[in-house]
């Protein structure tokens, strides 16, 4: 299955394909001099030894980041520029990201910034990444205030979506990537969602047709949003579902305790709380919202968070404009809003209601 992506920047193709890790050296341009693979240690024991085979005969190194969301700061990407002007990178080099979400926001981020810019192949082997980080040219890093606040959009040459990858995925980051699954279903599409939530059991189990039915799906939406609103300027926000909560959550427990689609997942049950009690969701969909992202049970604990200090890191959000946070609300399974007119108190109300349920 392959989804266009079309972009001002650049047209490029989304390709979900099993083994297709192998085919990597086909996408590198021509006049490519020397190629940077951006990986961890864990992702290149697993997925190593088929990239490498791959670029057999071309001029490559291997980078390794340390990868976890702590290290996803700026201090990452100059030690990993270093090595590649030790290596003797120049405009015409290529770097490639090997991994999960860190890792494909990262390797983006250094590819955007060095040199002032040379291409990016994404090869994502978390289910997260395929389903979101990968596609849409989203790169950057972490500061201590806020979750992505430095970054820049750079689109990748193409990316590359081995279902197979998934085979290794421990359990909890399986899980947690699935509720990216579960957002794309409530912001656009009622039959993703429906899915998500009647073949839990298939979906847990990973089977492999409807593991590749999923992430096409999510890979096609996110195409089509990216498409028509590369910068997000308008509609691409929708994607942002569940984030500006999520990210609030990150950034107030030192990006130590969840992982990023668990942060997410808790994200959209604060967000479908809002929706209910700013009147815009029913209560139907909402509780049916609510059942689906609690079916597939990966959300830590949430003790001795407090709801006011989430508040606060709200108003520190990218999306904050004129110190007024923009929320993407859910109107029924399927349809979002996008808006800056909400009640503070609501929104509190919809923290505090999260974070106990």
């Amino acid at each position: 299955m392959i989804h266009a992506v079309r972009t001002q920047q650049r047209d490029y193709s989304a390709i979900i394909e099993r083994g297709c890790l192998a085919r990597v050296a086909e996408f590198l341009p021509p006049q490519a001099t020397s190629i940077f693979v951006v990986s961890e240690e864990r992702v290149w024991d697993l997925y190593g030894s088929r990239i490498a085979e791959a670029l057999r005969g071309r001029d490559h190194h291997v980078l390794f980041f340390p990868g976890g969301e702590v290290y996803k700061r700026l201090s990452a990407v100059e030690t990993l520029a270093e090595q590649m002007v030790a290596h003797g990178a120049d405009r015409a080099s290529v770097v490639i990201g090997v991994g999960g979400g860190i890792v494909d926001d990262v390797a983006g981020f250094l590819a955007a910034v060095f040199m002032r810019g040379i291409p990016v192949i994404q090869v994502p082997t978390t289910l997260l990444a395929q389903v979101d980080a990968s596609v849409g040219g989203k790169t950057g890093v972490n500061l201590c205030s806020g979750k992505n606040l430095i970054g820049s959009f750079h689109q990748p040459l193409v990316v590359l979506i081995d279902p197979l990858a998934l085979a290794s995925l421990p359990d909890r980051e399986y899980r947690a990537g699935l509720f990216e699954i579960v957002k794309c279903g409530v912001i656009t599409d009622a039959d993703l969602f429906v899915t998500m939530c009647d073949q839990r059991e298939r979906v847990l189990a990973r089977d492999g047709a409807i593991l590749e039915r999923i992430i096409s799906d999510s890979v096609r939406i996110k195409a089509e949003v990216v498409s028509a609103d590369e910068k997000e300027g308008g509609l691409r926000r929708i994607l942002n579902f569940g984030h500006t909560f999520g990210h609030a959550l990150e950034a107030e427990t030192a990006y130590e305790r969840f992982l990023h689609g668990e942060a997410v997942g808790w994200g959209m049950k604060a967000s479908v709380e809002l929706s209910r009690l700013e009147g815009v969701l029913s209560s139907a969909d909402a509780q049916a919202i609510l059942a689906c992202i609690d079916s597939y049970q990966s959300i830590p604990p949430l003790d001795g968070i407090d709801p006011s200090r989430i508040a606060a890191r709200l108003r520190s959000d990218k999306k904050t404009v004129g110190g007024r946070t923009h929320f993407v609300l859910a109107e029924r399974i399927g349809a979002t809003r996008i808006t800056a007119d909400v009640s503070e108190a609501n929104v509190l109300a919809a923290i505090q209601a999260a974070l106990a349920a």
